[in-house]
C-alpha cells in the first residue's frame, strides 16, 4: 500500500509542477514589441562625445579588465579589437590573476598583463577602463582595482553585465545606467542608480554603461568619434561592417518571452542532440569576428564552439592578441565545423552565423540567440 500512496504523491507532485510551469508560460508575453527605437537628439549625441573624451592622454590608455575564470566572450574581445583597428589609443587586456583568461560561452586568451603587472608600469592608472561581464560580479580583487583606477581618473565603462560588476563598485551609485535586458532588475535594486530605457550607451559624470553583449560595437566605436573624431569612427565603422552606431534601442523589443523560453527549454532537453562545432584558429583571425562567431554557436542550447589549431601554440589575431586553440588537431569534420563567417567583417559575420543558426536548428533558436546578444533583426 505504501508504494501506491508514494506513487500517487509522485503523480501529484509532477502535476503540480506541470500546472505552475504551464501558468508561468502562459502568463510570459507572447512576443516583442517591433516598434522602431526613438530618435536621439543632436544634443544628446554631443553631450555623450563630450562626457568620453580622453580625460588624461592625447593619445589614451584603455585597460579592458578580466578575471580569469569566465569573463564574457564578446564584451572582452570586441572593445578590444575594434579599438585596436582603429589605433587611435593604447589598448590592453588584464587578468586579476597570471595565466589565460577562460572566456565564456567560449575561447581563451592570454591578457596583455596582469591588474598589478599595469599598475607597475603605469602608476598613474588608465584614461579608460572597460569593465565586461564576470561569472563573479563580486570578485574583491576586480571591484577594488577598478575602484583605484576611477580615483586615478580614468572613465568606466561597464559593458553588458558588466554594469553589475561597475554597480558593485559603488561608482553608479547617484548615476543614470543600463545593462543587458535580462539584469535591468538586478541592477534596480540598487535604488540608487537610475535605470534609463532606450539607449543603447548611457553616460553620466565618468561612468559609462551599456546594453546586451553586441551593443560593445557601437559603444566602441563611439569611443573611438570622441576620440579622434567622426571621420575616423566612420572608416572603422565601414571596416567592421557597421551602418550606425548611435546609442538608439529599443528596450521593450528585447525581453523575456514565451517563444524565448519555449525554444530554452526544448533545446536544453534535446540533450540526445548536441554537437561541438570547430571553428580553425588561423594566424591574424579577426578576433571580433571568431568572438562573435563563436559566441553566438554557443548559445544556441544546442551547440558549443571550439576552436582547433594544428598545435597547442597561441594564435597571435589581427590585433595582436594571442587566442588559445581548445584542440590541437590537423582536420576537424566537415560535418562538425562551424560554417565559415570569420573572415568576413564582424557585423556580416555575425548576421551570416544567425542565418546559418537559422539553417541549422530553426528560426526561433536563431532568435533566441539573437535575443541573448542583444541583437537587432
Amino acid at each position: 500500500m505504501s508504494w501506491r500512496i508514494l506513487a500517487w504523491s509522485a503523480l501529484g507532485c509532477v502535476v503540480l509542477l506541470a500546472a505552475i510551469g504551464g501558468t508561468w508560460l502562459l502568463l510570459l508575453p507572447g512576443s516583442s514589441t517591433p516598434e522602431a527605437a526613438p530618435s536621439i537628439s543632436k544634443e544628446e549625441t554631443e553631450a555623450t562625445l563630450a562626457a568620453l573624451k580622453p580625460p588624461k592622454r592625447k593619445r589614451p590608455l584603455i585597460a579592458i579588465v578580466g578575471i580569469n575564470d569566465m569573463t564574457e566572450t564578446t564584451d572582452y574581445l570586441m572593445p578590444y579589437g575594434i579599438l585596436a583597428r582603429a589605433d587611435v589609443a593604447d589598448v590592453l587586456t588584464l587578468a586579476t590573476q597570471p595565466g589565460p583568461v577562460a572566456l565564456y560561452p567560449a575561447l581563451k586568451v592570454q591578457p596583455h598583463a596582469t591588474i598589478a603587472a599595469f599598475d607597475a608600469a603605469h602608476p598613474d592608472g588608465a584614461d579608460y577602463v572597460i569593465v565586461p561581464a564576470m561569472s563573479r560580479e563580486d570578485d574583491a580583487v576586480a571591484l577594488q582595482w577598478i575602484k583605484s583606477q576611477a580615483g586615478k581618473g580614468a572613465t568606466i565603462i561597464g559593458v553588458c553585465v558588466g554594469a553589475k560588476v561597475v554597480a558593485n563598485t559603488g561608482l553608479l551609485d547617484g548615476r543614470k545606467a543600463t545593462t543587458h535586458w535580462y539584469s535591468v532588475r538586478d541592477l534596480q535594486k540598487h535604488s540608487a542608480i537610475r535605470y534609463v530605457a532606450d539607449r543603447r550607451l548611457v553616460v553620466d559624470r565618468g561612468v559609462a554603461t551599456t546594453t546586451g553583449i553586441t551593443a560593445s560595437m557601437p559603444m566602441a566605436l563611439t569611443l573611438v568619434e570622441a576620440i579622434a573624431g567622426r571621420a575616423k569612427a566612420e572608416a572603422v565603422a565601414r571596416e567592421v561592417g557597421l551602418a550606425a552606431w548611435d546609442a538608439r534601442h529599443r528596450s521593450e523589443a528585447f525581453q523575456f518571452t514565451r517563444p524565448f523560453a519555449l525554444t530554452a527549454i526544448a533545446n536544453t532537453l534535446a540533450f540526445w542532440n548536441r554537437e561541438q562545432l570547430g571553428i580553425p584558429l588561423t594566424p591574424a583571425i579577426d578576433e571580433v569576428s571568431l568572438a562573435l562567431v563563436a559566441d553566438a554557436w554557443s548559445r544556441t542550447y544546442r551547440s558549443r564552439a571550439l576552436t582547433f589549431a594544428a598545435t597547442t601554440e597561441a594564435q597571435t589575431s589581427r590585433g595582436g592578441l594571442r587566442i588559445l586553440p581548445d584542440a590541437a588537431v590537423a582536420d576537424w569534420p566537415a560535418q562538425q565545423t562551424a560554417p565559415t563567417a570569420v573572415d568576413l567583417p564582424p557585423a556580416r559575420a555575425l548576421d551570416q552565423t544567425l542565418r546559418a543558426i537559422d539553417a541549422r536548428y530553426g528560426p526561433r533558436t536563431a532568435d533566441f540567440v539573437a535575443m541573448q546578444l542583444e541583437y537587432p533583426r
